[in-house]
């Protein structure tokens, strides 16, 4: 039996990587998926992928760091395909940088998207699971919300905060109110975040981790198995990493 069938899906940043991979397996396996991100072209361009393929997907351009469109992309979504069940919160930034070069701008843009847009899904969302008396949050946090490696200090501390929100979401949420609260950790995965980052100073540590990469659909499928569970059944977290990934 197969719980990701029919099931209304919504995800953040999912105009390109994990969250684009994981929108086109889930609505391959039934789902009917509402994707957001600020680019409209490449949204459209996934849904029209997704329904030429039989899946059921609609868009909505959204900015995950403004709670306002956070908002309305849940009410869209309910108000489209009548409920939310599943809030994929996968919008996030990677911006590697040593802390002597203090990329301040570029560390006020990640605790902006990967913790401040994390939290604006989960208060747009709430509302809707407690009155349907069930409903799931997926939180896509990183291996460096488990470990910090050189460079990584202000990524892996929005990462530790996503950790921290949402193993308070469950002890809140999944136990008072039946909604499922899962931290999915990929590792280093074959993307284009390299090109974001500006601090020459790490392009070491990013040539090592591209040799290790590998591929989002292995993280979208992830994703699935977490989603492809019954209301009462809570997968806690899971960390999905390259073989060869020494952190």
């Amino acid at each position: 039996m197969s719980y990701i069938e029919n099931k209304i899906v919504v995800i953040t940043g999912a105009s390109s990587g994990i969250g684009e991979a994981t929108a086109k397996h889930l609505a391959s396996k039934g789902a009917k998926v509402v994707i957001a991100a600020r680019s409209e072209n490449k949204l459209q361009e996934i849904v029209t992928n997704i329904e030429f393929n039989g899946g059921i997907a609609a868009f909505k351009v959204t900015d995950a760091t403004n709670k306002e469109d956070v908002k309305a992309l849940i009410d869209f979504a309910v108000e489209k395909f009548g409920r939310v069940d599943t809030l994929i919160n996968c919008a996030g930034l990677m911006l590697f940088s040593l802390w002597d070069n203090a990329h301040v701008d570029e560390w006020e843009k990640m605790i902006d998207l990967n913790l401040k847009g994390t939290l604006y899904g989960i208060a747009a969302v709430l509302p809707h699971m407690k009155e349907q008396g069930k409903g799931q949050i997926v939180n896509v946090g990183s291996i460096a919300g488990h470990a910090v490696g050189k460079g990584h200090g202000v990524y892996s501390s929005t990462k530790y905060a996503v950790k921290a929100i949402t193993e308070s979401l469950r002890k809140e949420m999944s136990v008072e109110h039946n909604i499922q609260a899962t931290m999915v950790s990929p590792g280093v995965i074959a993307t284009n975040w390299q090109d974001t980052v500006t601090d020459k100073d790490v392009k070491g540590v990013l040539d090592n981790l591209k040799e290790v990469a590998i591929d989002v659909e292995h993280v979208a499928k992830t994703i699935a198995f977490v989603v492809d569970q019954p209301s009462d059944v809570l997968i806690n977290d899971v960390i999905v990493t390259p073989t060869r990934q020494e952190w």
